[in-house]
Parts: structure tokens; C-alpha cells; sequence
């Protein structure tokens, strides 16, 4: 089993761990404070949670891989009963309720229950039968994800709520049809352009340019899905023609002779073009006319209740944080404040970086939060451009060769469990290292193998050497 070890991945794995406690030991050095090795410092607590973790994936990978599937229910409900338990937590850090304080040890189950999700919902798509194409089967796999997503949401961490959408990547690969990816892209774009220019007039019309460009899109999406769903290049030729055609003469007459609303002409077609696809689904038979006609209604409905969400439901902060981020506010004192100072100590290490321990803005405590959800900003300030992109090549190599183990699996549940492990990895280094840059919502997770805690470390160590010991066994000959 040792020689059938993918020896790559953990020498990928320990060179994280080596980066991220330079990188914490940068984040909370301390001038009074020298001894960085101190179990008083977080340098020197990093360093007990990286040998505990290092002992965590020795044992894992001694257990028997078959551990893991005959036991991945049990560990899922284990999980399940933490995470609701922790909602009526009465201990609140930062405004969250995720973690459970044994007297000088605090845990987040949030954290282990990626684990205990990817292991539930690869054994439930590895038995016999089952069909991701089938309907109920789909939503019994959503179920296994949504349902510790929202008792994280009930502990208001939200951030590590969202990371529990990134089995759909998983799901794409198994089969789930694209147009359901397709829809939540879809869906980001509506937000981000119909928030970011709602308040823009379109020339001299009263017309909401974010409303405008919106309808328009959903309207070619629509066309596109013709297109593509069910197989008719013609009639999506004529839809795209006739919807641009018709709106441009009007957007036209609103210029020049009676400035009018073109949103309502937008309106209209797009209720002709469900109407349509509803007429030719049923006369024809073809299913697909119909998932795109709910998919039109179900774009507006969703553009327009985006406004009412972000104004009435969210919270005072949140809105703050996408207005920031949308280049709608500059709250540089507030809410902007994180992100703004570590574009400063990124910016500021220039190609090659100040050095170990020599960072400024980190030495001086400007960015909130630096040891933990913006760890990657000491790494831009001390190793500087070159260490930034040698980080990213380390997480790119661990991905892609992941995705290399996922496609070697003879079976489909160490298939299914990588390609968890893949999406999730993918998910915290792209939001992270997006939110330290302002690319990205700040929702506060950790990068991972970099960020400080032990909560986050072992998560990530147990998930990546769970698959580590399936795909150590997939060469073995059961009896």
C-alpha cells in the first residue's frame, strides 16, 4: 500500500504546509515577542497543529480504505448532529455560532463535515442503480449537500456555507446536465450587472442600463439553449434576430421621438418567447422547450427578486460588502477596509517581496484578519510577486494532479469522493485568493494548509488523505 502512495501529492501537501507557516509565523511576528517558535505565539501553536496533522494522515492512511465507504453514513450523521447542536451554541465569536468551546479548545465542525459530506454523498452515488439523470436521485444527492449547508447558515457562517455549492462541479463531472451549471453562472451574471447598473440611464431614454442589458441576455440565453437543447439552428437564428431586431427599433423611436421605458418591450418578449417555447413544447413533444421557457421565467423572477434580496433580506454588513465590492460604495474605513489594506501589503512586495519577517503593513497590524482569511497578503508583501505565483503553481499542481487520481479510480466512489475533494480545494483557493485581491465577496474562509487554526488544518488533512488511502488501494485484489 505505501508504494502505491501517490508520493506527489503529499510532497505538494507538505510544501503548503511549509509556505503557510512562514507565512503565519510573518502574519503574527511579533517585535516584543521574538521567540517564533513559542507555543505562547501563533507561529509556534501552527506548528502543533501541523505535526498533529501530519500524525492524523499517517493514521488515516493505515486504516483500511474500506473504512471509509462502510462508515461513510455514520460519520455524515455524526456530523449532522454537531453542526445543529453548535446553532444553539451559546458561545458567539465574531458574530458566529460555529464553533463548539471545550474549555481551552475551540472547534469548528463546519470544517470536518466537508469530509463527511464528500464520503455520504460519494457512497450514495456509488450504489447500485442510482442515476443522476434520474430526478429522484438528483435530489437526494442535493439533499445530502443543502442539508449541512443550511444548518451552517443557521450558525450564521455563511462563507463556509457557500463552499457546499462547489459539489456542483462535482455533479457536472458525474453527469448532471449542463445547462444547471449553466443556470448559476447565469445567475451571477444577472446579479452583478443588473446591481452594478441599475442606477445608469441607457442613452438619453429612462431606461435602467443594468435592466436593459439583463433582459436582453436572458433573451439570447434563451435562444442560445435552442440552440443547443434542441438541436434547431434556424429557429434560435430567428429568435436572437428578432428579439435584437425588435428591441434596438424601439430603443431607437424611445431615442429620437417619445423617450419611453424599453424594459417593458422587454417584458413582452421575453412572456412571448415563454408562451412560445410552452406552445412548442406541448404540440411537439420536446421537453426541452419546456425547461427553457422555466428557465426564462425563472431568470426574471430571479433578476428581479435579486433587488429585493439584497435591500430587505440581507444584512446591513453583507449588503455593504457586495455594494463595495460592485464599485458602488467606497467604504475604505469600513467594510472596504480589509480588502483595501491588503491590496497595499500585496502591492507593496513588488516582484521579489521584503523578505522573511520583514513585511511592513502585516508587521503593524493593518490587515484585519492576517494570519487567517487574508494569510495571502503576507505572501505577497514577503515573497513578493514570484512567491505569489509559486504558491498558486503549488495549489494548480495539487488540483490537476488530483483530478489525475479522480480519473484513475477503477471505482465510482473513489471517482466521486476526489472530484469532491478536487471542487472543494478549487473553491477555497479561488474565493480566497479573489477576496484578498477585491476580485471577490468577502465571506471569510480559509486558504488551505495557509490560514492559522487547527480546525482548518486537520479538515483539510483528513479530506485530502481519505482520498489518499482509497486510490493507495486501487490496484489491490479483494478476496
Amino acid at each position: 500500500m505505501l508504494q502505491s502512495l501517490d508520493w506527489w501529492t503529499i510532497a505538494i501537501y507538505m510544501a503548503l504546509l511549509v509556505f503557510g507557516w512562514m507565512s503565519v509565523c510573518g502574519a503574527s511576528y511579533s517585535f516584543s515577542d521574538p521567540d517564533i517558535l513559542s507555543l505562547s505565539t501563533r507561529s509556534g501553536m501552527q506548528i502543533v497543529w501541523i505535526g498533529t496533522s501530519v500524525c492524523l494522515g499517517f493514521v488515516l492512511i493505515m486504516l483500511d480504505d474500506r473504512y471509509y465507504d462502510t462508515f461513510a453514513y455514520v460519520v455524515y450523521v455524526v456530523l449532522l448532529v454537531l453542526l445543529f447542536a453548535t446553532i444553539f451554541n451559546p458561545h458567539q465569536i465574531k458574530g458566529s455560532r460555529s464553533w463548539l468551546v471545550l474549555g481551552p479548545l475551540r472547534v469548528q465542525p463546519a470544517e470536518f463535515a466537508k469530509f463527511a459530506t464528500s464520503l455520504a454523498i460519494a457512497k450514495f452515488m456509488s450504489t447500485y442503480g442510482y442515476n443522476i439523470h434520474r430526478m429522484k436521485d438528483f435530489f437526494a444527492s442535493c439533499a445530502i449537500v443543502l442539508v449541512p449547508m443550511m444548518f451552517i447558515v443557521l450558525q450564521k457562517e455563511t462563507g463556509s456555507a457557500l463552499v457546499y455549492l462547489s459539489f456542483f462541479l462535482m455533479f457536472y463531472r458525474e453527469g448532471m446536465p449542463g445547462s444547471i451549471l449553466f443556470t448559476g453562472v447565469a445567475m451571477v451574471v444577472y446579479f452583478v450587472v443588473g446591481i452594478r447598473y441599475e442606477q445608469i440611464l441607457l442613452w438619453d431614454t429612462p431606461t435602467s442600463l443594468g435592466k436593459f442589458v439583463v433582459l436582453l441576455l436572458i433573451q439570447l440565453f434563451s435562444a442560445g439553449m435552442v440552440y443547443l437543447y434542441c438541436d434547431d439552428k434556424r429557429k434560435a437564428m430567428n429568435i436572437s434576430g428578432l428579439t435584437i431586431g425588435i428591441t434596438l427599433a424601439f430603443l431607437l423611436f424611445s431615442e429620437y421621438v417619445i423617450p419611453f421605458d424599453i424594459v417593458w418591450v422587454q417584458l413582452l418578449l421575453c412572456a412571448v418567447l415563454i408562451g412560445f417555447f410552452m406552445y412548442q413544447g406541448l404540440s411537439m413533444r420536446i421537453g426541452n422547450y419546456l425547461y427553457i421557457a422555466l428557465f426564462t421565467l425563472g431568470s426574471i423572477f430571479f433578476f428581479y427578486s435579486a433587488s429585493i434580496v439584497l435591500n430587505n433580506v440581507m444584512q446591513e454588513h453583507q449588503r455593504t460588502r457586495i455594494n463595495v465590492l460592485l464599485g458602488l460604495e467606497d467604504d475604505l474605513a469600513g467594510a472596504g477596509y480589509n480588502v483595501h489594506q491588503s491590496e497595499i501589503a500585496i502591492g507593496s512586495g513588488g516582484l521579489r517581496g521584503k523578505g522573511f519577517l520583514n513585511g511592513t503593513q502585516t508587521k503593524l497590524k493593518f490587515v484585519p484578519e492576517q494570519d487567517t482569511d487574508f494569510i495571502f497578503c503576507t505572501v505577497g508583501e514577503e515573497e513578493g510577486f514570484l512567491g505569489s505565483a509559486g504558491v498558486l503553481i503549488l495549489f494548480l499542481a495539487l488540483i490537476l494532479r488530483l483530478i489525475v487520481l479522480s480519473e484513475r479510480q477503477p471505482f465510482k466512489f473513489g471517482r466521486v469522493y476526489g472530484y469532491c475533494v478536487v471542487s472543494i480545494f478549487l473553491f477555497h483557493v479561488f474565493i480566497n485568493v479573489g477576496m484578498v485581491l477585491g476580485l471577490t465577496p468577502v465571506i471569510g474562509i480559509p486558504l488551505p494548509f495557509f490560514s492559522y487554526g487547527g480546525s482548518s488544518l486537520w479538515g483539510f488533512t483528513i479530506l485530502l488523505f481519505i482520498f489518499l488511502r482509497i486510490d493507495a488501494s486501487r490496484n489491490l485484489i479483494r478476496t
